[in-house]
């Protein structure tokens, strides 16, 4: 086995390890990169079927172009494709666009408070019915109490404190300092009742890694992350707002790659065009204690 084969095995044995041992599982996509290969490992994993929903928390504020790949790849591959939404908010417009709040703050009300209330029913959930080629009503409420994430370790600081297997309490509270230890790649899989868990089968995974593994299996990846002829392409995706572009002239995958091999990113964050990850001493940490993706 090589680098990429061996990382796959152990994200897929993590992938089958979740659905034996938790039940009502769902796997966020956020539509980037690290998910999309999250969604390719769960496809190989099991056979090319997918057995539990994807869920993606819409704000409203994401690139169109996002939306737009989200629903061809769900048309494309048969998912089980659901969203949810902070409709309250949306409604009072008590987001950052809107200028009625700071970027945190906005994350807080369009992402943390949206998962966190659609991953447990309280919040209405949309779901894409196929043979009608449209979301509807999701009449299924029932949590979720296991989620699949595609963060990995080396992407941001907090991150990089996560377990392959990491708790939280019922309110999705992340206590970073009560993780169980995961020596020698044994995990710890018997939680009590009522804990929920982040589930991390990319976790030893690197920038470069993923973009290698995309290039091998070839898997469609969104354009956004490509140079469009005007010497800039995005690095991160997330809301529109609050992602800023990269001096890149990558038009191709092999191209991302070699910028990669060559350091040209060796001392920017993978994420420095986000802007809520400036706000604030250790926001994005604060916003992950509190359920954020």
């Amino acid at each position: 086995m090589d680098h990429l084969q061996r990382l796959e095995a152990h994200s897929v044995y993590i992938l089958r390890e979740a659905y034996r041992e938790f039940n009502n599982l769902v796997m966020l996509w956020s539509i980037g990169k690290d998910s999309t290969v999250l969604l390719w490992l769960a496809r190989k994993a099991f056979f090319g079927h997918v057995p539990f929903p994807l869920l993606h928390i819409d704000t409203h504020y994401k690139f169109p172009e996002m939306i737009t790949y989200r629903d061809q790849m769900a048309r494309k591959w048969k998912l089980n494709m659901v969203y949810g939404e902070n409709t309250a908010a949306l409604a009072k417009k008590a987001t950052y666009p809107d200028g009625n709040l700071d970027r945190l703050s906005c994350c807080k009300n369009l992402k943390t408070e949206a998962l966190k209330h659609t991953l447990s029913g309280e919040w209405p959930r949309w779901r894409f019915d196929h043979a009608q080629d449209k979301y509807v009503a999701d009449p299924n409420q029932e949590a979720y109490t296991g989620v699949i994430v595609g963060v990995r370790a080396d992407e941001e600081g907090s991150r990089s404190k996560e377990r392959v297997f990491s708790p939280r309490d019922q309110e999705n509270d992340w206590d970073v300092g009560d993780q169980p230890p995961e020596l020698w790649r044994q995990y710890k899989t018997d939680f009590a009742p009522g804990t929920h868990l982040r589930i991390h089968p990319l976790l030893d995974w690197t920038e470069l890694d993923i973009w290698e593994y995309i290039q091998r299996e070839s898997i469609p990846i969104i354009d956004l992350y490509f140079d469009q002829g005007q010497g800039k392409r995005c690095r991160s995706l997330g809301c529109q707002p609050c992602t800023g572009m990269v001096e890149s002239t990558a038009k191709t995958v092999p191209e991302i790659i070699e910028e990669l091999k060559t350091g040209k990113f060796a001392n920017i964050a993978e994420r420095s065009g986000r802007a809520q990850d400036k706000e604030g001493r250790g926001g994005l940490e604060e916003l992950r204690r509190s359920g954020y993706m």
